[in-house]
């Protein structure tokens, strides 16, 4: 994600979220365990959230998701949304009920294996109790039916995210928890699916999904869009923006499918960066190795209301024109944070300072000012006893400083100073190894710490916690 560019305070808007309808029929279900008749097994209910101190209800317990089929409609001029989610799911214990994360639209049907399932809302929670008990490493299939218009949801820095509707479609953006605002799912960093995305909309408008594009299909006045996403992902980098767009599509020089669109009515030269999407993509893969997807892109949206870009899943949204840098810092995410991911959202550092730096690295080969000259010039910009130091990395202390410019900024610095300790090539060997160790995975900066200290042979503790978990300047520094 690009800089938000807010000013963060004591007074910043907490999260909101809404409860939405009930389900109709659906009777609340009690806290207590279901014992299989036959074997005379417990089942209990999986935990409400995944653990993340930042967002104690985002994710869910119990499960394990593994696949997403969303089947949804979209009208533009109603903001109506309505469809159906199939999530594939394997039991992590025996579930007597489980959730889904939802907010703000109303669910009509709820089936567990095909066999009709009690539900209810319980704010963010959608409360599911199958009908009989789901044995732990059973592989299950979860389908909602459910419609409305997906509400907007404003962070605690005060930033907007989710289905954010557009002049002509909608600009959908999901971190850190917005894509509960338009699909039920287990919405946690750390449980990443495969997704198929198939999307009706009046012809004349496109959607732009993750992965790459197996239909386009157009029957009584609206297009069906199928995107399939392959490899896992986490849900806050799911979209599906929709509207009115240019377009242009090809290969990068490794061959890898490029989609591009820009929405005709952004100012400025939108194309004159984005169309050097794929030049920057084969650039990263020689310096972190295998592209970790099956397509790359971008997508420039009229939004600037939204105030920020996101690293979707191969496709970066930009909601306005982007320099470059911002393009180089969002497609450097599709291998720190779209492909290696933090399991907690504490540690969102992996993805803002290692995109940072790729912006310093970028400019340091390309006839810029190295990356020691930036820490060199930050340091002189950020005396001790400036606040910017106040704000570790490593644990920002909570949702309201998840994307400030410490986390960037200091993320970075703290990766140039490891550099300039272990040396340039055992730095960028450090780097490969982490892309490809991590692959579709989640990672800690625990884990980065022991990647580092085995690549480059020294113990890195000191320096870790010095610039990434201290609420003050390094010594030294």
């Amino acid at each position: 994600m690009s800089h938000r560019h807010l000013t963060i305070g004591a007074g910043a808007v907490a999260l909101a979220v809404a409860a939405g309808a009930a389900v109709a029929g659906a009777p609340a279900t009690a806290a207590r365990p279901a014992t299989g008749a036959a074997q005379g097994t417990t089942f209990t209910p999986g935990a409400a959230g995944a653990g993340d101190p930042y967002f104690p209800l985002a994710g869910n317990g119990g499960y394990d998701a593994r696949h997403y089929d969303l089947r949804l409609a979209y009208d533009p001029t109603s903001g109506r949304l309505s469809g159906s989610s199939v999530m594939q799911a394997r039991a992590t214990q025996n579930l007597s009920r489980f959730d889904l994360d939802l907010t703000g639209l109303a669910v009509s049907v709820v089936t567990v294996d095909g066999r009709t399932a009690q539900a209810r809302r319980d704010g963010q929670e959608l409360v599911i109790t199958p009908a009989a008990g789901i044995r732990s490493g059973h592989t299950f299939s979860v389908g909602v039916q459910y419609a409305g218009v997906p509400r907007v949801i404003t962070d605690a820095d005060g930033s907007i995210e989710g289905w954010v509707r557009t002049a002509d479609g909608a600009f959908v953006v999901g971190e850190p928890v917005g894509s509960m605002s338009w699909f039920p799912s287990s919405n946690a960093p750390s449980d990443k699916a495969s997704f198929d995305l198939r999307m009706s909309v009046p012809t004349g408008t496109s959607v732009w999904g993750n992965g790459v594009l197996r239909s386009h299909d157009t029957s009584a006045g609206r297009t069906t869009y199928w995107w399939h996403q392959p490899q896992p992902i986490p849900t806050y980098l799911v979209t599906a923006t929709l509207g009115r767009f240019d377009q242009r599509t090809g290969r990068t020089a490794h061959g890898l499918p490029v989609y591009l669109a820009v929405d005709p009515s952004v100012t400025g030269s939108p194309w004159s960066t984005l169309q050097r999407s794929a030049e920057i993509t084969d650039w990263e893969t020689t310096q972190f190795g295998r592209y970790p997807f099956s397509a790359t892109g971008g997508v420039v949206d009229n939004a600037r209301s939204v105030g920020y870009a996101l690293e979707t899943a191969t496709k970066p949204m930009y909601d306005r024109a982007p320099d470059l840098l911002t393009v180089v810092h969002e497609l450097g995410h599709q291998w720190f944070g779209d492909s290696v991911t933090p399991r907690l959202w504490k540690d969102i550092w992996l993805n803002e300072g290692f995109a940072t730096y790729v912006e310093w690295l970028w400019t340091e080969r390309h006839g810029g000012v190295t990356a020691d000259v930036q820490l060199k010039t930050l340091l002189a910009k950020y005396p001790a006893s400036d606040p910017f130091w106040k704000t570790p990395p490593a644990n920002p202390g909570g949702p309201a400083n998840l994307f400030s410019t410490p986390v960037y900024e200091r993320g970075a610095m703290a990766l140039v100073a490891l550099r300039q300790r272990i040396g340039e090539a055992a730095f960028a060997r450090l780097l490969r190894t982490w892309a490809a160790q991590h692959r579709y995975g989640g990672a800690s900066t625990a884990d980065l710490l022991r990647t580092a200290e085995r690549v480059s042979g020294q113990q890195l503790d000191g320096l870790f916690d010095a610039w990434l978990y201290q609420p003050r300047r390094p010594a030294g520094s």
